[in-house]
């Protein structure tokens, strides 16, 4: 019995040793291989399309348990492009993102729930200085070795966010969010 509870306690002890360990990956923003995009309605008779230029972040993942991810992304609110430079001027203006006011967009996880190849990521998302609780759906595009010696995991998710929550014009209604990450992992 003794050495069963040796034999036990060891390979318990070498479990805890080589517990999951989440790997931080920086969002590859450089190499144009991150996107965040939105749509949101013009008027009701058409939709308005963009993305932010300007954004950079990290994620912390690990498959084996993806309960432990985390993530955190800054976009420059003047950075949006619509296609439209007197739209964008008007959009990052006061009466809207108010980007001298508010340069910074700003999302930081809280929890995920989910297998590790899809789930709903929690969060906290905060625009023109106003933070509310969002959920993003999220699903793993890949993960492997890149061409230069790195590695890397690619996630995309999606959510919907109502204007008047943050502050923006009511009648833009809901806006939706798709964003595209790739990232590339740093030395743990």
């Amino acid at each position: 019995m003794h050495t069963v509870l040796k034999i036990l306690a060891t390979s318990t002890l070498l479990t805890l040793g080589t517990a999951a360990h989440a790997s931080t990956y920086q969002i590859d923003k450089a190499g144009q291989h991150a996107f965040i995009t939105f749509k949101a309605s013009h008027l009701g008779y058409s939709y308005i399309i963009g993305h932010f230029e300007d954004f950079d972040g990290e994620f912390q993942y690990d498959e084996n348990a993806p309960q432990a991810s985390k993530v955190n992304v800054v976009i420059q609110a003047k950075s949006l492009d619509s296609n439209h430079a007197e739209r964008d001027k008007h959009l990052t203006g006061e009466e809207y993102f108010d980007a001298e006011q508010h340069p910074l967009i700003t999302f930081s996880s809280t929890g995920y729930e989910g297998a590790a190849n899809a789930g709903q990521l929690n969060g906290e998302l905060t625009i023109k200085g106003i933070t509310r609780a969002v959920t993003l759906n999220v699903s793993k595009i890949g993960q492997g070795d890149d061409p230069w010696g790195g590695y890397r995991a690619g996630f995309e998710g999606n959510v919907t966010l109502s204007a008047g929550d943050y502050d923006l014009p009511g009648w833009i209604g809901d806006v939706e969010v798709n964003l595209i990450v790739e990232g590339v992992r740093q030395n743990d």
